[in-house]
């Protein structure tokens, strides 16, 4: 398996991290455990997921996929030393969002307790937070790494200004810095991340794992009508794609998909591979079925042509 590397931290990932969003939603506790067995058995090492996750579930009150994934863990299938694990903090868990520093080190002690570790590979800022200093945040994340609690640090849904504004602060202050992203990105949603954001990035050797990179389901081809999303889990979010340029798209997935004798969702992934910045995308599944075209993306190699196709398709 080739292993990439994370930015300037020392960690090595493979070029597909699960997506836990999924663990406590739409994956029960037993897919779960079946699915991380399969995924980390074919070589992959890293698992996303988050404080808040899945909070929106009625009955759920958050650190449900962290729950899980410490049960896991707990299971002995892997070493913990082989897993890299990467969770967030600052989602509104009750208290709003935010990054104060007492907040994070409270946080930070739930999350390890809930995942069944004695640290965390990669702990992100999960929303800007324009009321909080980055220098009190970075000052936690500080004081988390001499604790060994954390091994490095990120962020999540910030722009390049506000990336570079952290940087600043972190090389003034003598702080940790942001050395992971996480941006939304797929071949529909492009411009909040192509560009100033992605250039940054590249210059400041900052490792990017993308979220939505299969637009919550869509880009798999499943859904290509209304109809196709009613009664869905993610109905409300996939509906926006089923316009003109999600057809565009969809159509060329079916095209680079037929020749390459592979899934729409292999190709949108293997796609995300390809671009300027990208680490890894994240990536979820619900059944083993769906994790194939996971596993599967990661060694498919797209021509020149059909990246100039896909490209174009979502312009």
């Amino acid at each position: 398996m080739e292993m990439r590397r994370l930015g300037k931290t020392e960690i090595s990932i493979a070029p597909i991290v699960f997506g836990g969003n999924v663990f406590g939603w739409t994956a029960d506790e037993k897919t779960s455990y079946d699915i991380l067995d399969a995924f980390f058995g074919a070589g992959f090492n890293t698992i996303d997921t988050a404080d808040v996750y899945s909070r929106w579930v009625p009955g759920n009150k958050g650190g449900d996929s962290e729950e899980i994934i410490g049960k896991w863990l707990k299971k002995g299938t892997i070493s913990r030393d082989k897993a890299i694990i990467v969770t967030k903090v600052g989602s509104d868990m009750g208290e709003g969002k935010t990054l104060k520093a007492a907040y994070i080190l409270k946080a930070v002690e739930d999350s390890l307790r809930r995942l069944q570790t004695d640290y965390i590979d990669v702990y992100l800022s999960h929303w800007p937070d324009e009321e909080t200093p980055h220098e009190e945040s970075l000052g936690a994340y500080a004081k988390l790494k001499e604790q060994g609690k954390i091994r490095s640090v990120g962020c999540s849904n910030y722009d390049a200004k506000l990336l570079q504004a952290s940087l600043d602060v972190a090389d003034k202050a003598g702080l940790p810095r942001y050395d992971v992203l996480q941006p939304e990105y797929n071949l529909y949603e492009r411009a909040s991340f192509e560009g100033p954001l992605a250039d940054l990035c590249v210059k400041e050797d900052i490792g990017v794992i993308t979220y939505f990179s299969l637009a919550a389901g869509f880009l798999s081809g499943k859904y290509r009508t209304k109809a196709d999303t009613e009664g869905r889990a993610r109905e409300g979010r996939v509906a926006q794609y089923l316009d003109d340029k999600g057809m565009r798209i969809l159509a060329a997935l079916d095209t680079v998909s037929k020749d390459t004798s592979s899934k729409p969702a292999e190709v949108a992934l293997a796609w995300l591979l390809r671009k300027k910045g990208v680490t890894a995308p994240i990536a979820s599944a619900t059944s083993l079925g769906q994790l194939d075209a996971l596993i599967n993306s990661a060694k498919l190699d797209l021509s020149t042509e059909a990246m100039s196709l896909l490209d174009k398709a979502g312009e």
